[in-house]
């Protein structure tokens, strides 16, 4: 059954994805069906997949995990949006900035990992729940990829009528979630 804290995990832990979703939905220069359902079967299976590791990886190493999840993250997130930015900045000729494909195995994968860090340090929580940690997992793995999709279309949408100068919010987005991140943790202790 679901409970009212495992919706509110699950939308939480999907907001950093949702928000990583719609920055590729407005950074590409085409967005496919295809390009978006990828987007949201690595985000989703990578949130659901994550809190499985931290609930078999059990209180034994939480402290492990916690020590660097955050820098991980920030690294990442940090990169890409550097990368971005870059890329917003850089013109060619006079022309267009050239862009990397936000859809390729390579970047989703970074991205879906960067976006899960968070995901298996929750699951070390799903017994606290009172919800079957599978059950909890495939219902973070099922939100995050509906509100993925969703942030890749609103992204897209949102890309066409204000052009390739979002390039730059997105990268600063990105690196303003690992920030987020990073300062969350850090201040936590």
């Amino acid at each position: 059954m679901l409970s009212l804290p495992l919706v509110l995990l699950a939308l939480g832990l999907s907001m950093d994805a949702t928000a990583v979703a719609m920055t590729s939905g407005f950074s590409a220069p085409r967005v496919r069906l295809r390009d978006a359902l990828l987007l949201a079967l690595f985000f989703g299976g990578f949130q659901a997949l994550m809190p499985v590791l931290g609930w078999a990886a059990g209180a034994r190493f939480a402290n492990a995990i916690a020590a660097w999840d955050h820098w991980l993250a920030f690294v990442l997130l940090g990169g890409i949006g550097a990368k971005m930015l870059h890329e917003a900045f850089t013109h060619k000729d006079g022309g267009e900035a050239p862009r990397s494909n936000p859809f390729s195995l390579r970047v989703l994968l970074v991205l879906a990992i960067a976006t899960s860090i968070d995901a298996l340090v929750a699951g070390l929580t799903l017994p606290t729940l009172d919800v079957r940690p599978l059950l909890a997992a495939a219902f973070i793995g099922i939100t995050t990829f509906v509100l993925s999709f969703a942030g890749v279309e609103a992204g897209r949408r949102f890309g066409d009528r204000f052009g390739s100068k979002l390039d730059a919010l997105g990268g600063i987005v990105l690196i303003l979630l690992g920030t987020r991140t990073l300062i969350e943790h850090l201040t936590a202790r």
